[in-house]
């Protein structure tokens, strides 16, 4: 029997079984092309290296937008599974504070392109970026992050040139995809957006929509109706 999923704002959707299949498909597709990449890549000079940096990029913001998607109770009714499923993408994806995250997350909601919303800030894109992810990356992230890569290395005989360009180097360029569809293009310069929310949305184009960051470039249908998970949003163009 499907039943309705609570959001962070309190509407509901029913998403059944779904939310739950697509989180899993999300972080086997992850994982099953990292493991491959990072034991058979033997050749960094290949040019086939760009596909899998930009596949793994997209990858690694399947696993943050599928985190996003539990800070909005959309991945499974159980508020138990929904909060694990969001510490495991988001502790996959870099090691962030789940709990943290999602707080900042819910003031964004709350005070979007205010002094109040944590995501934004009145400055330029690179200046703009780098408060961003101050603000979210933390000393012990850094430490943990750091034992993973000596772990990687010594106990799984895993070149360091490989992690550094298929496990570090992705997630980094994913936190610049995630900022400017997710952030910057939606919220800069709110004075010159004329709704309540303060967001701009991209123009309808589902392929790529979902390339540029699984639909979260339709970010004034995100705000509208934060309780739809990334894989419905499609829906409400």
């Amino acid at each position: 029997m499907i039943k309705a999923t609570e959001s962070l704002l309190g509407m509901k959707v029913s998403i059944g079984q779904k939310g739950l299949f697509m989180a899993a498909l999300v972080i086997v597709t992850w994982f099953i092309a990292l493991v491959l990449v990072l034991k058979f890549a033997t050749n960094l000079y290949s040019p086939l290296n760009v596909l899998w940096v930009l596949l793994l990029t997209h990858l690694y913001t399947g696993l943050f937008i599928t985190a996003h998607d539990t800070f909005h109770g959309t991945v499974s009714e159980n508020k138990q599974i929904n909060k694990w499923v969001g510490i495991i993408c988001i502790t996959l994806y870099a090691a962030f504070d789940y709990s943290k995250v999602k707080a900042e997350h819910r003031k964004h909601h709350q005070s979007v392109a205010t002094e109040h919303d944590p995501d934004f800030y009145e400055g330029g894109f690179f200046s703009w970026y780098w408060k961003f992810l101050m603000h979210y990356i933390s000393l012990t992230q850094i430490v943990l992050l750091a034992i993973v890569f000596n772990l990687l290395h010594y106990l799984f005989d895993i070149p360091k040139a490989n992690l550094i360009l298929f496990w570090i180097l992705p997630p980094l360029l994913s936190t610049l995809q995630l900022f400017y569809f997710g952030t910057y293009q939606p919220h800069n310069h709110p004075e010159t957006i004329d709704n309540i929310h303060k967001t701009r949305s991209q123009k309808k184009n589902h392929l790529w929509g979902f390339i540029s960051c699984y639909f979260f470039g339709y970010h004034l249908e995100h705000h509208k109706k934060p309780y739809l998970p990334w894989w419905k949003l499609w829906s409400e163009k």
